[in-house]
This record gives structure tokens, sequence and C-alpha cells, in this order.
């Protein structure tokens, strides 16, 4: 374990990667029991289910980093968990906002 020290293990990055790990789960899944077919959205260049979840984590790493550099990670709550409670930090908007535009992109794109 002392070869990954260096990274900030947290509950937020084991979700993260969770998630992702789960994401490409499903789109395997997906390839195999639906093939895929290219079709062209709003870019007018065909792109297939692959195509989009790259773009979309692309546009998730954007949006995340735009928010860092302007919003900042300060937290916008604090939840009455523990002695000192569990502070819900704003970069969570910046998921959600993530998550819609990943909508958008496998709907439009």
């Amino acid at each position: 374990m002392e070869s990954i020290a260096w990274m900030a293990w947290t509950l937020p990055t084991a979700i993260f990667f969770v998630a992702l790990a789960c994401t490409l789960a499903v789109m395997t899944w997906l390839a195999a029991v639906y093939p895929e077919a290219e079709r062209v959205g709003v870019l007018r260049i065909p792109t297939t289910r692959g195509d989009r979840l790259f773009i979309s984590l692309i546009a998730a790493a954007v949006i995340h980093l735009a928010w860092i550099g302007l919003v900042g990670t300060d937290p916008i709550a604090t939840l009455p968990i523990g002695e000192e409670g569990f502070e819900i930090s704003s970069l969570w908007l910046a998921s959600g906002i993530s998550l819609v535009t990943a909508a958008l992109v496998f709907r439009t794109v």
C-alpha cells in the first residue's frame, strides 16, 4: 500500500473510481447485449456509445476543473452527523452539472 500512499484516498475519490468501474462494466454489457450503431447528432459526426461516454468524461473533467478554479470547494452545508458534523462540498454541485451534461451528450451527440 505504500506505493499508492501519495493518493488522497477519500470517500469521494473511492466513489469516483467505483462509479467509473461500474460505468465501464455497464457499457461492456450493453455492447455485448445490444450491438452499437453509429449515429449522427448535433456534432455532425458519427458517434458510438463509447464516443459519447468519452465526450461526457472529458466534459466532466473540464466542468470540475473550471468549478474548482472559479468557485472553489468551500462547504455549502453541514449535516448534523457525528460530533463535528459532515460538511458537503460545493463540488457536489459540479458533479450534478456533469451528470446533466452527460445525459445531454448521450441524448443529442
